[in-house]
């Protein structure tokens, strides 16, 4: 049994509030958001949306790049629809792949996508290492998802692009809860970008964004950008199906893990295994170009309460401490 010693307690974004530091900036709309996705392409807004069936399709994709940011597609289709995103956004799109990697690597190759992200769930494992191995650099990696220092190490020097982090936070995720692993999202965020940052690579925070403090907490603790699936498919630009009863437009959301989808899509689980994703019902919150307002927003502010101009200097100068659970109560979250 191992006992990790440096990092004694490990904190959600919930855990932790962002002290306040002198502010030479006179707007807050001075602040640039620019940040970088992968070493090699740099995002207009830190903001992407998560490779799931019900987040991301054409609508949402186009709504993306036109605020500067870059969809990533998911894998959970035909290899038709595949195609048609590479030839319709080619060098604006990233495609996702697991381990059925040979076809979805010819199609980026054939119609130049930026690149592959490599999506396994445990993404610290030989399997993941034999994809990249396979993956032509021509292309941009995007591998994960990850949670440790150690896997991020391996990472590094298998050569990718930018690795996403999260294991367990997401809204339709049950994975701690099934199998006992995880880390909580913003001491995963803090001990992997603490590695990180010596080698220039690029976190992407994926899961557990649900205000626009997650944002700023995430990018603060030193990733690059966030991942972000249920809020972006409650807007009206996602994959999500949207029901409509007594007047109110919902959605539905969920895992890739989840018994629905593999019911739907695999005929049901395989023998031996369980789910580690749920399905959910919840309101469609409209517009998504409102919602990407009121992140950046909320982080624009964010940095001046910081003293910072862009992100490096929010990261540089972040000063962080551990709350109890009352700081949300007093904070009005109770609204």
């Amino acid at each position: 049994m191992k006992i990790l010693k440096l990092f004694p307690k490990s904190y959600t974004f919930n855990d932790l509030a962002l002290i306040p530091r002198y502010n030479p900036i006179e707007s807050r709309t001075h602040v640039n958001l620019e940040s970088y996705l992968t070493k090699k392409t740099k995002i207009k807004i830190p903001l992407v949306a998560a490779n799931m069936d019900t987040v991301i399709d054409d609508n949402l994709a186009d709504l993306l790049i036109k605020n500067g940011t870059y969809p990533i597609f998911h894998r959970f289709t035909s290899l038709d629809k595949i195609t048609n995103w590479a030839k319709k956004y080619n060098n604006n799109c990233y495609l996702s792949c697991g381990y059925d990697y040979d076809k979805i690597i010819g199609l980026a190759e054939k119609y130049n996508c930026r690149g592959i992200c490599v999506d396994i769930a445990h993404g610290h494992s030989k399997t993941m290492l034999k994809v990249i191995k396979n993956i032509p650099r021509s292309l941009e990696i995007i591998a994960g998802n990850v949670c440790t220092p150690e896997a991020c190490f391996d990472l590094i020097k298998a050569d990718v692009d930018a690795i996403k982090i999260g294991i367990g936070p997401g809204a339709a995720c049950i994975t701690r809860i099934m199998t006992g692993f995880g880390l909580p999202q913003m001491s995963a965020i803090l001990e992997c970008a603490e590695l990180c940052k010596k080698y220039n690579m690029p976190l992407i925070a994926d899961g557990g964004i649900e205000l626009p403090k997650h944002v700023v907490l995430a990018l603060a603790g030193g990733a690059s950008s966030v991942m972000i699936g249920k809020l972006f498919a409650q807007c009206n630009e996602s994959a999500s199906p949207k029901i409509i009863e007594n007047g109110e437009v919902y959605i539905k959301y969920r895992g890739q893990a989840s018994l629905d989808f593999q019911n739907e899509n695999r005929g049901g689980l395989k023998k031996g295994t369980v789910e580690e994703g749920v399905s959910m019902k919840i309101k469609s919150s409209g517009s998504g170009q409102l919602l990407i307002d009121k992140l950046c927003g909320g982080l624009k502010s964010g940095c001046t309460y910081a003293g910072a101009k862009n992100i490096i200097e929010l990261q540089k100068n972040a000063i962080f401490r551990e709350v109890s659970g009352n700081y949300e109560y007093e904070s009005n979250f109770r609204n």
